[in-house]
């Protein structure tokens, strides 16, 4: 019996997220699919021909809008991330911000309003995954590093990177969602203010909505 409590108090609205990875891609069906859900235009993000990470105008653009209280609607899970390790950070941070998530088309459907224990389950596959994913990149780098070894190429193997991609990330949500300031991250990262300078993507554009306008301001 599904619970009736909630992690999250039914005071929000529904926002939803579309994506599709290039531009030959459309977002007809996700759209259409918002709409018999009853989430209007003007609360609908999308994004086309994404970026790397959260680097998305039109993720950004929610992440910036939604309150506490708010759950966001996708397609299927891998419409909000790239990677399932990219996933469940974002995942993890709505959740922080008290901000809900629903899928509506996965064969298990994930709810984070949800308590009940197929929900919970749903949640602890995805992070057991995203570790698997992570464990297997690994293993695929370091592969390659010793094929480049063993060829007597040595691009690649020698000094390391100051920052990971996961930092990068990170750092780019305290400057952009939490509006931090640079010296303030490269302190907190333990790296020089130039070189997070210029391991940082361009702050990015909000994108608009489905409808083509941008959101009222909350």
């Amino acid at each position: 019996m599904k619970t009736t409590e909630s992690v999250l108090a039914p005071t929000g609205v529904d926002l939803s997220y579309c994506r599709v990875s290039t531009t030959a891609q459309h977002l007809d069906r996700q759209l259409a699919a918002m709409a018999t859900e009853g989430i209007p235009e003007d609360r609908t993000f999308v994004d086309k021909a994404t970026g790397a990470h959260t680097q998305r105008p039109g993720l950004q653009a929610l992440l910036a809008y939604a309150r506490p209280g708010d759950v966001v609607v996708v397609y299927t899970l891998d419409r909000l991330g790239r990677s399932l390790r990219d996933t469940l950070n974002l995942v993890a941070e709505l959740k922080d911000r008290g901000i809900g998530l629903r899928t509506i088309a996965d064969p298990i459907r994930i709810d984070t309003t949800d308590e009940s224990p197929t929900a919970q389950l749903a949640l602890l596959l995805l992070g057991l995954f995203s570790e698997l994913e992570r464990v297997y990149n690994r293993e695929r780098v370091a592969s390659a590093r010793a094929a480049r070894a063993a060829r007597g190429d040595g691009r690649g193997v020698g000094r390391p990177r100051a920052l990971s991609d996961d930092q990068i990330a990170y750092a780019t949500h305290l400057r952009d969602i939490l509006e931090r300031s640079v010296p303030s991250i490269a302190t907190e990262l333990g790296v020089g203010t130039a070189t997070l300078y210029r391991a940082l993507p361009p702050r990015p554009v909000l994108a608009p909505t489905a409808s083509g306008t941008e959101p009222e301001q909350r």
